[in-house]
């Protein structure tokens, strides 16, 4: 039986971050959207391309960042990845224009399809030998993405918006009775669920 890789634990926190990178990029954009509003000049309607942008890229491109990863290897599809990645991140801090911002999200998008896979399938060949192992790994693995996902508005169909908007209004929250203080924002996506519970069976 051939001895286990000692650096694989190494490995395993370069793919952990990867994990973190990715889900992070799709939570901590709801930080930056008034400065991006405000420097760039989105309007409200089109602000949420700014999360779209990078989900659309990522979503729509996964299978085929698996599928390049089965045909030129994991660890070049993953350093590949991490290069685009890092140019759309590039892209997207210089921009100057609202087009450019959105090339920058979905490059940054298409470099984390190019990740998320390769990523899985390194794990898998560092650590598929040895069950006890595999299953710490893809402990760390899982909590390093649950570690990046925001605290609220997890869900896909909730945009960074809507957690901007809450984390906005805490400070008004405190005090409802206050004539001055603006209704607090919800989430389009809980609110259309709370609807459909609410309303009668026909």
């Amino acid at each position: 039986m051939p001895t286990p890789d000692p650096r694989r634990w190494w490995a395993l926190a370069v793919i952990a971050l990867a994990q973190f990178i990715v889900i992070m990029d799709t939570s901590i954009i709801g930080v930056a959207l008034p400065d991006i509003q405000r420097d760039l000049g989105f309007d409200q309607n089109s602000l949420s391309w700014v999360f779209n942008a990078y989900v659309i890229a990522f979503g729509g491109l996964l299978l085929l960042g698996g599928r390049l990863s089965d045909l030129f290897g994991a660890r070049k599809m993953f350093a590949t990845g991490w290069a685009v990645l890092l140019a759309g991140s590039v892209v997207a801090g210089l921009a100057e224009t609202v087009w450019v911002e959105l090339v920058g999200r979905a490059v940054q998008g298409t470099g984390a399809a190019f990740i998320a896979p390769a990523a899985l399938t390194l794990l898998m060949m560092l650590f598929g030998a040895q069950p006890k192992e595999l299953t710490k790994a893809l402990a760390l693995y899982g909590a390093a993405a649950r570690r990046a996902a925001p605290p609220a508005c997890s869900s896909a169909a909730c945009s960074p918006t809507c957690s901007a908007g809450s984390g906005s209004s805490s400070s008004t929250s405190r005090s409802p009775s206050s004539p001055s203080a603006p209704p607090r924002p919800s989430c389009p996506a809980r609110k259309a669920s709370a609807e459909r519970s609410t309303s009668p069976v026909r």
